[in-house]
């Protein structure tokens, strides 16, 4: 019988969407691009009209539109409306209004990216055509380490072709900055903006303004053979959350109460410089040289303040239920002897992230010669610390305690309270380990200290012959390497106050006041839930000044060791015919090819026999595997404004890092454990992984009109092999036990037959389905309609995704269908727009249907819950002086974004009253000016 569940640990299923052309503020769609030429622009489409001069948003989109109709490929694309200004705070903001691709805020931005439904694990992204690395543990690229302001075009390989390396399962993201060659004309650009969050600052160490810079210089030297690129981009960008959080809904008491909750508010603020600079060199119309590099360096800091409160009683909260409104759901409740934890928590990120290219070409009439190598690097290091104070030590039932009221509200948060207890009173709320949390150990905080490093070094050789037989018009081979490395260390430790121990039985102290010179003016960070001040302070400063002493612990909410080091080497071959021809009187075009990718994976990280706190063996796994990735894709012109496209292609996406750490925990029985009849389980990675798999078909119908104007309707579907089931059971060899086993256990093991091999917990490639969507795309610039509107169009996009997974499980051979991460059945995305004679105004609005969202949980590890549904609405006006003007190349803009405060909500037990995580984000008003001289 199938069982239908959720999968919480990156099982994810390719979509379906229905592809609408959609716009931010700034950015314009696409949906094809050459893979030959891809940093060329296509020529305007021929047109009886009169001509038109347009400029900002509507050259934007024209410049897409014309990619879309004249390359082969099925893709989205977008593009700047001026060197230098792509408004949005993050790329992932430009890329989730793309049709049928979809993104997940994170502290307010816009960060994950997910295509056709499938989440960031299984899309690749590239810049300038190399594939780069990324900040986060595992592959999903983090865009925020991308200004904006530095990226001129971007194109999302939804189809791809012999000759994409790196191409993603559900697609490939390949951002690009500025050729300079491809300029015919000096250009310096500068801007600033400044912004504001309507919630001011919610924590006295964090402002509530922030401001961003941007510099922009291209040139041509020495007869325009010589070109330069060079961008500097620096931001200071606030944003601030009003979160609440709950533990769970128990019914336990003869009816559902609120189980306990630990809301926050929380302030972020993100300090980033990003750099780019690009030489390109053109001695003769054969030759072409260009290096490119990108450098970016952010610290981003995040206090936040709140209570945790435990509540149900059986929970071993101590509390008591004193009142409640009656019912299954009570819309009220009352709570004594109520010991919270007083929380001041800070995170600390600094990341730095480098990429360098090198690319050579050589062409003539004949053939084309390329040589390209590339270095991507990236340094992330993640402090997250935690401070607790209260009432007193270890829930004291003889010390003050709280008395708690919740309300169920009918909209906005979930609950109001009220409450007795003044929690910025410094002789009552001190420094301490108000639940006991820390056992034997007084345990007054706790603090993650991880450093993640990826480094990617890749080549690639190609050649191309010029055939054009009627038929063929080029053969490329080429042969590509990469050397990937992607490290994790993770330190944990108790925080404890300073004394003679931290052990409680050796005179441990147990309660300290909070240092006066750490305390900051108390700030009433729950007010959004009805409760007034707290204490405020630096817990940073509280470890500096050696108030906090450090108590190791080893992986203590960690399934297994999470120090681990993963090393890919893949060699990739491949060789495509480009085809161009005629059928009757339509042109075809297209190309046919084949990946041959050989892969050596391997990973070390540690063994722990009798689990957190023993001893741990460093261990190293591996395994050698080949794949076959077949591609076509075909574009027929069915007349000047129509186009037929197919395509059909098989694709991968590689594990997760995290799930090919080859680290496990173990644990021994003292008798026989079926069905294998052995002494030995664990949880653990699987360094043998092999890649997700998928073979998708995808057709698509475009008709375009009025120059900026396009309808296009398209469909696939892909069938997944191989996908990654985080939970299934794996056979692993427990033979470096065998030597410790007590004398029960030696018993035992004789019993079995001396068999060492036991399940381990942990990812496999046990999951196999489907998924099937439509994609819906329209740009109407209304002068079409009249030239009466001339200025006035609109743009929307609809996205329909249907999936299927199954996963089989080897322990029993029984099968049940997942829930996907990420996957959000419908998407919408509409832009309507109005520019004409320097003015520009336009309002966005972005759709999404319920979804799998991602979290980082305790001790950075993932978590999973699902979501409400979301609709967000951002608007800009600005003005732009014209040629005629004293001040030509000037331009103003005003933004808002989330103009009607839309919440991110998720939900438990798949219930939406259970409703765990509501983040309020407020909106965000932008003042800029650029000038163009």
């Amino acid at each position: 019988m199938a069982h239908r569940k959720n999968l919480f640990g990156g099982i994810s299923h390719a979509t379906l969407g229905v592809a609408l052309a959609a716009s931010i503020p700034g950015t314009a769609v696409a949906q094809t691009a050459n893979p030959q030429a891809p940093e060329e622009e296509a020529p305007a489409p021929e047109s009886n009209e009169p001509a038109i001069v347009v400029t900002g948003f509507r050259q934007a989109l024209q410049t897409a539109v014309n990619l879309k109709k004249e390359q082969s490929g099925i893709v989205e694309a977008f593009s700047a409306e001026d060197i230098g200004k792509l408004p949005d705070v993050s790329i992932a903001e430009t890329l989730g209004r793309l049709p049928g691709l979809a993104v997940q805020r994170i502290d307010g931005r816009a960060q994950s990216l997910s295509i056709r439904g499938l989440g960031p694990d299984y899309s690749t992204s590239l810049l300038n055509g190399r594939e780069v690395v990324s900040s986060g543990d595992n592959r999903a690229v983090e865009y925020d380490q991308y200004p904006s302001e530095l990226i001129n075009q971007g194109v999302i390989y939804k189809t791809p072709y012999a000759g994409l390396i790196g191409q993603g399962l559900a697609g490939t993201v390949d951002l690009r900055t500025i050729r300079p060659l491809s300029n015919n004309d000096r250009i310096i650009a500068i801007s600033a903006r400044a912004e504001v969050n309507e919630q001011g600052s919610l924590n006295p160490d964090i402002r509530g303004y922030g401001y961003r810079a941007t510099a922009t210089y291209v040139d041509q030297f020495a007869d325009d053979t010589l070109g330069l690129a060079m961008g500097l981009s620096y931001q200071s960008s606030p944003s601030q959350v009003e979160r609440f959080r709950a533990w769970g809904y128990p019914d336990d008491a003869g009816f559902t109460v609120l189980g306990g909750m630990k809301p926050f508010a929380k302030s972020v603020l993100l300090d980033r410089i990003g750099a780019f600079t690009t030489l390109e060199w053109q001695p003769s119309a054969e030759w072409n040289s260009s290096l490119d590099v990108f450098y970016a360096d952010y610290k981003e800091k995040q206090p936040q303040r709140g209570i945790e409160f435990p509540f149900n009683p059986g929970w071993g909260a101590g509390t008591t239920i004193s009142a409640n409104s009656g019912g299954a759901f009570p819309d009220s409740v009352t709570f004594s002897g109520v010991q919270p934890v007083v929380r001041n928590d800070f995170d600390r990120k600094d990341t730095t992230t480098f990429a360098a290219g090198w690319n050579t070409k050589y062409e003539n009439d004949d053939v084309i010669l390329s040589a390209d190598i590339a270095y991507s690097m990236s340094d992330r290091r993640l402090q997250q610390i935690e401070s607790y104070s209260g009432l007193s030590y270890a829930a004291n039932p003889a010390a003050p305690s709280d008395v708690i009221t919740a309300t169920r509200t009918a909209s906005g948060f979930p609950y109001s309270f009220t409450n007795r207890i003044n929690y910025s009173d410094t002789n009552l709320i001190q420094l301490t380990d108000p639940r006991g949390w820390g056992g034997d150990i007084a345990q007054a905080g706790f603090i993650n200290d991880t450093e993640t490093k990826d480094e990617l070094w890749s080549g690639k050789l190609e050649a191309v012959g010029k055939i054009d037989n009627g038929f063929v018009d080029k053969l490329v081979v080429g042969i590509a390497y990469q050397d990937r490395t992607k490290s994790r260390d993770i330190t944990q430790n108790f925080l404890s106050l300073r004394g003679p121990s931290a052990f409680v039985a050796q005179g441990a102290v147990t309660r300290l006041p909070i240092p006066q010179d750490a305390l900051l003016p108390s700030v009433s960070s729950l007010s959004f839930l009805g409760f007034g001040p707290q204490v405020a302070y630096n817990p940073f400063d509280l470890l500096n000044d050696g108030t906090y002493i450090r108590t190791s612990v080893e992986s203590s909410s960690l399934p297994f060791p999470g120090d681990w080091v993963v090393n890919e080497k893949v060699w990739t071959g491949y060789a495509r015919a480009d085809i161009k021809t005629m059928l009757g009187s339509m042109e075809l075009t297209g190309n046919v090819g084949v990946q041959a990718v050989f892969t050596d994976q391997s990973s070390s990280g540690f063994n722990s026999p009798g689990g957190v706190g023993s001893v741990q063996t460093p261990v190293s796994e591996g395994e050698e595997y080949s794949n076959l990735l077949p591609s076509v894709s075909l574009n027929l012109a069915l007349n000047d404004e129509m186009k037929l496209r197919f395509g059909a292609a098989r694709t991968l996406a590689r594990p997760r890092m995290d799930q090919l750490n080859a680290s496990q925990n173990a644990s021994v029985s003292n008798s026989p454990l079926l069905p294998l009849n052995t002494i030995f389980s664990g949880s653990g990675g699987n360094p043998r992984l092999r890649p997700y798999l998928a073979d998708g078909i995808d057709l698509s119908y475009e008709w375009y009109f009025g120059g900026e104007g396009y309808l296009s309707v398209a469909t696939y579907y892909k069938q997944l092999k191989d996908f990654v089931n985080p939970n299934a059971s794996v056979t692993r060899d427990f033979a470096y036990l065998v030597p410790s086993l007590t004398a029960a256990q030696s018993q035992a093991f004789i019993a079995t037959g001396s068999n060492t091999t036991g399940f381990v917990s942990g990812p496999d490639n046990t999951a196999e389905g489907h998924i099937f969507g439509i994609e819906a795309s329209l740009a109407l610039p209304l002068r079409s309609v009249t030239p009466a509107l001339e200025g006035l169009g609109f743009q929307t996009s609809v996205s329909y995704t249907d999936s299927k997974l199954t996963i089989t499980d080897r322990q029993t051979a029984a099968t049940f269908t997942a829930t996907v991460p990420g996957l959000s059945k419908w998407v919408v995305n509409s832009t309507v727009y109005f520019e004409k004679s320097g003015f520009e105004a336009r309002v966005s609005h972005r759709y999404r249907s319920s979804y799998l969202a991602e979290f980082i949980g305790i001790s950075a590890s993932r978590d999973f819950r699902q979501t409400f549904s979301e609709s967000i609405f951002d608007a800009q006006i600005g003005y732009r002086f014209g040629e005629e003007s004293t001040f030509d190349g000037l331009a103003f803009s005003l933004q808002a974004l989330n103009l009607t405060n839309e919440p991110f909500r998720n939900f438990a037990d798949n219930n939406p009253a259970n409703v765990i995580d509501y983040e309020s984000y407020g909106r965000t008003f932008l003042l800029g000016a650029s000038y163009r001289f």
